[in-house]
């Protein structure tokens, strides 16, 4: 209770501006001024900087489409068919191998 009333003396000794109008005054210190100047110098340059670099971009020549030659697609074919040949090795193993661990239990039982 002690705390409300204390926010309620605090309130009456604070002067508030009622309305703002042409009579209000706005105090600002150099260093409050001289930070915003800062920041939309800051905003303001980093905006030309930007529209520097997308012109330029639109300068740049466009990358010609990758030509694939009949050498790589030969050696990726290859490379594809190695793997079907090596992933078709390996599951016969695992067939293999799994017959082996079936008779084993078989025998087991």
């Amino acid at each position: 209770m002690a705390c409300i009333f204390c926010w309620f003396k605090l309130c009456n000794t604070i002067k508030m501006a009622q309305e703002i109008g042409e009579k209000t005054q706005v105090t600002l210190d150099l260093k409050t001024i001289g930070m915003g100047v800062a920041g939309v110098g800051s905003l303001i340059a980093m905006w030309f900087a930007l529209q520097a670099d997308i012109a330029l971009a639109k300068e740049l020549p466009i990358p010609p489409d990758p030509e694939i030659t009949r050498m790589e697609f030969d050696m990726k074919d290859q490379l594809v068919r190695q793997t079907i040949m090596t992933t078709q090795e390996d599951v016969i193993e695992i067939k293999e191998d799994l017959k082996n661990i079936e008779r084993k239990i078989d025998e087991l039982k």
